[in-house]
């Protein structure tokens, strides 16, 4: 789907603000309900406005757009919440200096020696991509020594575990909803406009935010009994895209198309 060229209303005066995970949510579920979903909303982008929230870093969300004929965001809080973007008219992804500067200033330059520290810790296998505020991790649960979570906690750096694949080393106190949170407010986005999605634990923040939610029908349980006894949290039956649709309806979000 290509880039919008004309001018959108801005993105607070739009009655539905999408904040979205990708791989499982807005990504997941059978192909004609992801069609389903993308075309609804490219057909209303002057009353939907979309924001990716995302462990993926920029360069493979603009890809994956470019690529996959997905509708383009107009925001981005990508690398587990480590980046807070906007996304310009030529689909660059241009980090909002304001506000990363508190992420860049708890992180403080830590990569170097958190990669050092867990080098070689049972269980962990460092990603190749060098991130600007995150060290992240494939993790094999077999294998895994719990260990490396006090480890990270005595830097001052928090951990997340999501999936049971992967481990993430991150600022304290920055994850995805406080980011979105961060997002939302800059925007001056009325929160009750806003529906969050997801469907594994590094989305518990945004989806525990008080913000309007969705638990995709595939989430992993773990993230599901978490969110068990919150207010304004959707258990979706439907997977993925339709468990998307699903909520707005639920929630009385926004007039959505019926399935086919």
């Amino acid at each position: 789907m290509n880039l919008q060229t004309s001018p959108r209303p801005a993105i607070a005066d739009r009655r539905l603000i999408l904040a979205t995970d990708l791989d499982g949510t807005f990504l997941g579920g059978a192909e004609h309900d992801k069609q389903r979903l993308y075309r609804w909303i490219e057909s209303n982008r002057d009353t939907i406005g979309l924001i990716f929230v995302t462990g993926r870093d920029p360069e493979f969300i603009i890809e994956m757009c470019a690529e996959r004929d997905l509708p383009w965001p107009e925001y981005v809080v990508g690398d587990v919440g480590t980046t807070i973007a906007e996304v310009r008219p030529d689909g660059a992804i241009a980090p909002i200096e304001p506000l990363e500067q508190d992420i860049a200033a708890r992180w403080g330059d830590k990569g170097q020696a958190v990669r050092a520290m867990l080098d070689g810790h049972p269980g962990l296998r460092l990603q190749p991509t060098l991130f600007r505020y995150r060290v992240s991790y494939d993790l094999a649960p077999a294998a895994y020594d719990a260990a490396a979570e006090d480890r990270v906690a005595a830097m001052g750096l928090d951990w997340l575990i999501s999936a049971d694949r992967y481990f993430d080393v991150l600022p304290r106190g920055v994850s995805k909803g406080p980011s979105l949170r961060r997002l939302i407010d800059h925007l001056r986005i009325d929160e009750t406009r806003v529906l969050t999605a997801g469907d594994t634990l590094n989305d518990l923040s945004m989806l525990a935010s008080g913000l309007q939610a969705v638990a995709v029908g595939n989430s992993e349980p773990a993230l599901s009994a978490r969110l068990a006894d919150l207010p304004k949290v959707h258990h979706a039956r439907a997977h993925g895209a339709a468990g998307i649709l699903e909520a707005i309806d639920a929630f009385e979000l926004h007039d959505i198309p019926k399935g086919d």
